[in-house]
């Protein structure tokens, strides 16, 4: 039978060029960088507000229909905000931290800080609402020293800003709510009806490529979240290199449909600034990959037809089901040019379903397209733009950026230099020393080899982080991401994630965090509110983990890759504890560490009846 083709290619071919370096590294270039292009955001959102005032900008659900915003009244918006912001005491060194999560509003905020030269520092709203002591938020406000916060709901932020009251970290702060204003603070609508004055364009006109425009926070492998500059600059260049490498959405503005936190670069920088530089449109998805929170997501998709897709594994993954059982959500989203993950390997499983689902909704294959950067990196650093076979291939690197693979004990580990490599951590600058080598390459932290050694321009595989991997006591290199990979694969779907121990051990066991859904699918009969606990303690899912880890270690023999035991873990991952970030990506080290116990039930001489031995 004749495989199905794919959808009309719409990438160019990329041009790259090949330094072979005496070390053994290798630097590979992406094109030159087009100049020209506007010199801020805040340029770009005006010059949309003249040619296409009337262009839906962002959209966010408002009872069963959309609350909607064109380009001519956020601009508006955007102007009289950030006169507000300024009259405020909002400056290059007191920002706007923002609480809450994606809506028009908080869009609204961002956009007018960085109109007048003030820094936005988006805060993830787990920091607020999931978290149970609030040291995390009460660590960024400290550091960032914002003059003004916004939450969109002051009721639900209320805690939040309590823990910071008794911190003594509102002093000299302005609070700022959309609804339920509390008592002391400013309502957003009395804001937006301030007038602009000449000051606004004063402003606009004074910033430079190195004006801060945000501080991201990122919380690394431990420790408290560090704030990571991303300039003008940055995030200029960083869309012109997105519009080099996607030329057609000049002629045809993106359409999105799109969850992912702004807080984090894949949502806040490459996402919702693509939207604004193309003159595209926006559909903020109130939905989240996890049980319950899903179902909007899949609802949404039955009415906007999106013609790009971004997402992370995880959420793939979470999504499917629903993609699956709905022909118009798999027309929709299958109408998409491409679909694109970021943020962490996507499993060979996830990537099959997703062909599968393609084929049958349009009789053609999906352009599964993978990209590759840090918030230090503004985001995008690589991006694959042609059909692959399956998934770890991250492409080359982007116009204006490079990409050195240098030796590093059993890997190549990956560096960055370019226009969008962020100047370093606000207010650290020992943590900034640390993060470059001699010759200005950013230290990402990941590997990466070669597709093809001999011919480089077939793109880079990701080989995980150089941290994470570690040696058995027979010396042998254990590569964790992509043993993790693998694992969930085989026991899908009862694997929503899992965390690779076995540091100065014999063999190589795992923690494994369950998929709800998948766990209840393998259940006939049972409810569908069966807690968590119950459902990893039924024998149908022991059995499915058990054959598949099986299956695993038949096709993967060797003592680097044989899985030994695995323990399904009842209690979710902690934002606290920092084994998690709200994107769910999850922090091996961090795991292995808070749950030392389980690590230990894990090694011990004989399996308890909670751990499970491949059949």
């Amino acid at each position: 039978m004749t495989q199905p083709g794919y959808k009309n290619i719409p990438f160019p071919a990329p041009a790259t060029h090949v330094e072979q370096r005496a070390d053994g590294g290798i630097v590979l270039r992406g094109a030159p960088l087009t100049t020209g292009h506007a010199d801020s955001l805040g340029v770009v959102l005006a010059d949309w507000a003249h040619r296409a005032p009337d262009r839906l900008f962002l959209a966010e659900r408002s009872g069963t229909g959309w609350r909607t915003l064109t380009y001519r009244a956020a601009h508006e918006a955007v102007r009289a905000l950030g006169q507000a912001l300024l009259e405020r005491g909002a400056s290059a060194e007191r920002p706007v931290a923002i609480l809450s999560g994606n809506s028009i509003d908080h869009a609204l905020v961002t956009f007018a800080a960085m109109h007048v030269g003030v820094p936005a520092a988006p805060v993830s709203v787990a920091y607020s609402l999931m978290s149970q002591d609030h040291a995390k938020l009460a660590h960024v406000v400290r550091t960032t020293t914002p003059a003004v916060i916004f939450a969109d709901n002051g009721a639900a932020f209320a805690g939040g800003v309590e823990t910071l009251r008794r911190e003594k970290l509102m002093d000299g702060v302005r609070l700022v709510c959309s609804t339920a204003v509390p008592a002391g603070a400013e309502s957003l609508d009395d804001l937006l009806r301030t007038r602009a004055t000449a000051d606004v364009d004063r402003a606009l006109a004074a910033i430079g490529p190195d004006t801060v425009a945000k501080v991201l926070f990122t919380s690394g492998s431990t420790g408290l979240p560090k704030g990571v500059i991303n300039t003008v600059r940055m995030l200029t260049t960083n869309q012109q290199a997105t519009i080099q490498t996607f030329p057609f959405f000049a002629t045809r503005p993106p359409v999105l449909l799109d969850w992912l936190p702004w807080n984090h670069t894949f949502g806040g920088n490459f996402v919702l600034h693509q939207v604004l530089w193309n003159g595209g449109t926006l559909y903020i998805d109130d939905g989240r990959p996890m049980p319950g929170l899903i179902d909007k997501t899949v609802a949404n998709l039955r009415e906007v037809e999106p013609t790009a897709y971004y997402n992370v594994p995880r959420g793939y993954d979470v999504m499917l089901p629903g993609v699956e059982a709905d022909p118009v959500v798999a027309r929709h989203l299958f109408g998409a040019e491409f679909l694109f993950y970021g943020g962490a390997a996507l499993p060979e499983n996830v990537w099959r379903r997703l062909d599968s689902a393609s084929v049958k909704a349009t009789g053609l294959r999906p352009l599964l397209t993978a990209a590759w950067g840090s918030t230090e990196t503004a985001p995008l650093a690589t991006v694959l733009t042609w059909p692959v076979d399956g998934p770890g291939n991250i492409g080359l690197p982007v116009p204006g950026v490079e990409v050195l693979l240098t030796p590093n004990g059993a890997k190549m580990e990956l560096r960055v230099r370019g226009p969008n490599v962020t100047p370093g951590y606000w207010r650290r600058p020992d943590l900034t020393q640390l993060a470059f080598d001699a010759d200005g390459f950013y230290r990402i932290g990941d590997a990466g080899k070669l597709a093809d050694p001999k011919v480089p321009t077939k793109g880079i595989v990701f080989d995980g982080r150089v941290a994470e991997d570690f040696k058995l006591t027979s010396g042998t290199w254990v590569h964790a991401g992509g043993l993790r990979v693998s694992a969930i694969a085989a026991m899908a779907p009862v694997a929503q994630d899992c965390v690779v121990a076995g540091h100065d051990r014999d063999d190589v066991r795992l923690l494994v965090f369950p998929n709800p859904a998948g766990c209840l699918a393998l259940c006939p009969g049972a409810a569908p509110d069966t807690p968590l606990a119950a459902l990893i303690e039924r024998p149908e899912v022991r059995r499915k983990v058990a054959e598949g880890l099986a299956a695993h270690n038949a096709a993967n023999p060797g003592s680097s890759t044989r899985i030994a035991r695995a323990i399904l873990l009842a209690a979710p991952a902690s934002i606290d504890a920092n084994e998690i970030t709200d994107k769910g990506y999850i922090n091996q080290r961090a795991v292995l560490e808070h749950r030392d116990d389980a690590v230990k039930r894990l090694y011990a001489a004989a399996a308890d009846a909670a751990t499970i031995v491949p059949a």
